[in-house]
């Protein structure tokens, strides 16, 4: 029983240490032999290393019975996520967020992550900058620090699948870590809005979520009476530009979803796309052309100004009506959370009711 219980702890350690503990458990056992006995005995060393390869199959693969469910979820909830199911505390007071969706996310329902992972290093969303006091940054939500996430010693971990899947078993370590498919629903318009609800439910504030939505609603609802009819035949086009290339953003995007729920139309090139944008070269700039144009401009300042020059730029629609409107890309392309589609909301408010 000894033994199992030793190699039972080697099933923790590395495969190095585990050749370790076995040479050292065989050198034990040499020592309990005469000397003059050694060389006889040397025909039980097989044995000895059956017996030890199974204790640590049975100890690795332990079939001792397991409490029933209701006493190992005592302190915490089964939650069904994008890599199975998992036990979240029924109360988690330091929570980690692995992308900006879900920091915005955990802060509207009135939580403050101790720490986060997001868009660019060292670089928070700025409709956040009076919320995120405390809040340590832990990397890229491409690539988080796993020891500093390790440090804070968090109760709860939430992210994405897409980005996360191969660190998940380290993560899982750290604390309990639920996943989100983001890709698998990518082509939802409202993939934002079940990110938004599976946070609510992970983190049992499902009732400020309703409020949220509700509050959400409220606002959609004042700007569709501010709008009017006044683009009731006019077309509203969204367009991306980052690090040198041009994207039209569908639909089926945060955007998209966002002025689907006030009303407004979209060009025929933007009704949907397969993962919720495409790119555009300068030459096909004119299919995401319509009678507004909303341009979220990402490390691209220098691009944008020199097509601003050329021929094929001055052609579009929304050029030639001065109805072009530069609006922050970490609220209206990256975020995707319920606070950042409130600052969308307070831009359509800026220029589709407010400006002449």
């Amino acid at each position: 029983m000894l033994l199992l219980l030793i190699v039972k702890g080697v099933c923790l350690l590395t495969f190095a240490k585990f050749v370790w503990v076995v040479k050292t458990v065989f050198s034990s056992f040499r020592i309990l032999w005469q000397p003059r006995q050694i060389s006889s005995n040397y025909k039980f060393l097989p044995f000895f290393l059956t017996i030890t390869v199974v204790l640590a199959i049975a100890a690795c693969n332990d079939n001792t019975p397991q409490p029933e469910k209701s006493q190992t979820t005592e302190n915490c909830r089964i939650v069904q996520h994008a890599m199975g199911e998992i036990c979240v505390p029924n109360h988690p007071k330091r929570i980690v967020t692995l992308n900006s969706a879900a920091l915005g996310n955990a802060i509207a329902l009135g939580i403050q992550p101790a720490g986060s992972a997001t868009e660019k290093i060292n670089q928070w969303p700025p409709y956040l900058k009076d919320k995120i006091e405390g809040i340590e940054f832990l990397g890229t939500w491409g690539e988080p620090n796993l020891e500093s996430i390790a440090l804070l010693k968090p109760d709860l971990i939430i992210g994405w699948k897409h980005n996360l899947q191969s660190t998940y078993p380290q993560l899982s370590y750290i604390a309990p870590t639920t996943l989100y498919d983001w890709v698998v629903n990518i082509t939802q318009p409202d993939n934002w809005k079940e990110y938004f609800n599976f946070m609510a439910k992970v983190l049992d504030r499902e009732d400020r979520g309703q409020q949220l939505w509700q509050d959400y609603n409220q606002r959609i609802e004042q700007l569709k009476s501010a709008i009017g009819d006044r683009y009731q035949n006019k077309t509203i086009s969204v367009v991306v530009f980052r690090a040198g290339m041009i994207y039209s953003v569908g639909e089926n995007s945060f955007i998209g979803s966002i002025l689907s729920d006030v009303g407004l139309k979209r060009p025929e090139s933007q009704r949907f796309t397969p993962d919720g944008s495409y790119s555009l070269s300068e030459e096909t700039l004119e299919i995401a052309d319509g009678d507004v144009m909303f341009i979220t401009n990402i490390d691209a300042q220098e691009n944008l100004s020199l097509l601003k020059n050329k021929p094929l730029w001055k052609k579009l629609k929304a050029v030639q009506q001065n109805h072009i409107y530069s609006v922050e890309s970490t609220n209206w392309e990256s975020s995707r959370n319920i606070l950042a589609a409130n600052t969308v909301i307070d831009d359509l408010f800026k220029y589709l009711v407010n400006t002449p």
